[in-house]
């Protein structure tokens, strides 16, 4: 069975999949208002690379979020990975979220908790609005990078 951390966040393709998952970022924060762009865009203003650091850093925790629903779909293929994951986007998002989740918990910075919690149930909805597109970047790049051998006994 296909690993995602192993197959998506892994060299040679790891960079492309950063690239492509900030271009995707990019293209939902397009869609919003202002307080979102403004926000995003004072981000990128302050910290050019913080985006790309962020996907970077939290990618593999993500995409082992994304695993089990990709397990399941690939054990069946009655659709595409992108209308399997549609019809879950409510569960795939708070599992991707989970992941934000922690690393705010985590956090030492106080102002950061109080502004993510705030922002947190509208990220749900945000999240759900992104899966077609995460979707359709994840066949992109499973369909176009070389299988590599696994690193763990099957």
């Amino acid at each position: 069975m296909t690993n995602l951390v192993e197959h998506l966040g892994k060299e040679p393709g790891r960079q492309a999949v950063i690239t492509d998952c900030i271009e995707l970022i990019d293209a939902q924060v397009k869609q919003k208002g202002f307080l979102i762009k403004s926000a995003y865009a004072t981000i990128k203003t302050i910290k050019r690379k913080f985006v790309p650091e962020v996907v970077d850093t939290l990618l593999d925790d993500w995409l082992g979020k994304v695993q089990p629903h990709f397990d399941k779909w690939s054990a069946n293929k009655s659709s595409s990975l992108t209308e399997f994951l549609v019809s879950r986007s409510d569960d795939v998002a708070e599992d991707l979220l989970s992941v934000t989740d922690q690393r705010a918990a985590k956090s030492s910075n106080g102002t950061a908790k109080k502004m993510y919690s705030k922002m947190r149930d509208g990220a749900k909805k945000n999240v759900v609005e992104a899966i077609p597109d995460l979707a359709k970047l994840i066949e992109k790049h499973l369909a176009t990078m070389p299988v590599q051998p696994s690193t763990t006994a099957s």
